[in-house]
């Protein structure tokens, strides 16, 4: 079962290879993988999906808030939450299908970013089984490539985040 992963951690060197080889050591697949930092430079936030049977997602999430750098793990799977992707098609046209690739394009709100002779590169954001669907009609037109990016996340409950207050350093005396 895919699991949806929101990590707060420290963006230090080292930590998102701490997260992935606990992942890895347990040999589960990470299907996506998205992290940059937040408002706070000294913040990343991070979004995995990774396959994990149902059970063991309890267990997941204890690990991933015990590693050092970790701040803050949320199961994003069954909670209340935004899910985006992006992706880029880059599709091949031939002249008679240009307007009909435009059309498909504007259905699913997907914009040209760039535009040929021999045809388009289009960007599409939504949830992941509308992307699949736009992937699914762009390939009815011929050739095409595609770029994924990571699942990206953000959680729509209610509750503040409580993260400790940092610990001042002591000067020497």
């Amino acid at each position: 079962m895919l699991m949806t992963i929101s990590i707060l951690m420290e963006n230090k060197p080292g930590a998102l290879m701490r997260v992935t080889g606990l992942l890895s050591q347990r040999g589960y697949n990470i299907e996506s993988l998205t992290v940059a930092r937040t408002l706070d430079p000294s913040l990343s936030r991070m979004t995995i999906v990774v396959d994990v049977e149902s059970r063991q997602r309890a267990q997941v999430i204890k690990q991933m808030t015990r590693l050092v750098n970790v701040l803050q793990t949320t199961d994003l799977t069954e909670a209340p939450a935004v899910l985006r992707e992006m992706v880029l098609v880059r599709v091949r046209a031939t002249q008679e299908n240009r307007t009909a690739i435009l059309k498909e394009a504007e259905i699913f709100a997907a914009r040209v970013v760039d535009s040929s002779v021999e045809g388009f590169a289009l960007e599409a954001t939504g949830d992941p089984e509308k992307l699949e669907e736009f992937i699914a009609v762009m390939e009815t037109y011929g050739e095409i490539e595609v770029t994924r990016s990571g699942m990206v996340a953000v959680s729509l409950e209610a509750k503040k985040l409580r993260l400790a207050p940092p610990i001042p350093k002591t000067q020497p005396a």
